[in-house]
């Protein structure tokens, strides 16, 4: 059992509030994932600011000291690249004018140990083992503004209580997965995308997942069909919400065996495994709530 709690906040007036909201969300999912937590913070202007690209590496510590890894990124980088390291909670932020690909390969090369848990322009992905409110309060969420918000809360059941095995899941360009449920097949699926080339950070289910969508979307598919062709190809037992820059998407498997609710109003999109996490969102007496149809994918855009 996970809880999931989401936000996309389409009135720019509450942008502001988008981490003190999540926060008041995110609170009454800890009693279904008490091991660890993680974070998707979407346009926060201290976390990802303008930036062409920002980085999220696990772990607040890490082989070099942020003063040091700035330093080795600014004599490795092309001219003009602003190398920018700074340290969030248990996250180390790295952004940079440059591509994503670029900046990744040279933080790999400055860090070889470390593991890259987010990547884009417009997000950052902070998670930890521990209380979820604890893992939200190091990291600063309640005071963070932003258009997105995204958070998970694990109760391990097929892999270890780690970190690096907490949701989300960001294996592209600003996209990123969380997951209430578990896929059966997801051991097989993972030697076929292997075979084609895709590296793994993970023994999690979830990331077999977050790297198929990854593949679907690089393949052509927009990220509706992406889940639909998931759908097809997963089994198990399942809620999703994923989101990208501009967008969120939400699917139950074929049966809806995982919980899942959504409010929707013309200032937001709010999805929590359970409605006691929306009962205090504003407006929420005039929103239109249901619960999604088995198998049938949503999509909401900003």
């Amino acid at each position: 059992m996970c809880g999931i709690a989401a936000l996309q906040l389409r009135n720019p007036q509450l942008r502001p509030q988008m981490g003190d909201l999540l926060s008041t969300m995110l609170c009454e999912m800890v009693d279904r994932g008490p091991d660890s937590a993680g974070l998707a913070v979407y346009d926060n202007p201290d976390l990802t600011g303008s930036a062409a690209s920002t980085l999220s590496l696990l772990g607040g510590t890490q082989l070099l000291t942020a003063e040091e890894l700035t330093a080795e990124l600014e004599r490795t980088l092309p001219a003009g690249a602003t190398p920018k390291v700074s340290v969030v909670g248990d996250t180390t932020l790295v952004s940079g004018e440059l591509s994503t690909s670029i900046l990744a390969d040279a933080v790999s090369a400055a860090l070889p140990t470390a593991t890259i848990i987010g990547r884009g322009g417009h997000l950052a992905v902070m998670k930890s083992v521990g209380n979820p409110m604890d893992v939200a309060s190091n990291h600063g969420l309640e005071s963070m503004s932003g258009s997105q918000g995204v958070s998970h809360t694990r109760m391990a059941t097929e892999s270890a209580v780690t970190a690096g095995g907490t949701h989300p899941f960001a294996v592209a360009d600003d996209l990123c997965l969380v997951h209430n449920g578990s896929f059966s097949n997801h051991a097989s699926i993972r030697r076929e995308l292997k075979r084609t080339g895709v590296q793994f950070d993970s023994e999690n289910d979830t990331e077999v997942g977050a790297r198929y969508i990854a593949s679907r979307l690089e393949q052509g598919d927009t990220l509706e069909e992406a889940l639909i062709n998931l759908g097809d190809v997963f089994d198990g037992f399942y809620t999703l919400v994923v989101t990208t820059a501009d967008s969120m998407a939400i699917v139950r498997d074929p049966i809806a065996c995982k919980p899942a609710i959504v409010a929707v109003t013309d200032d937001y999109v709010a999805m929590a495994s359970e409605y006691r996490a929306l009962a205090q969102l504003p407006g929420i007496e005039s929103a239109d709530i249901f619960e999604p149809v088995p198998g049938k994918v949503y999509t909401w855009s900003l």
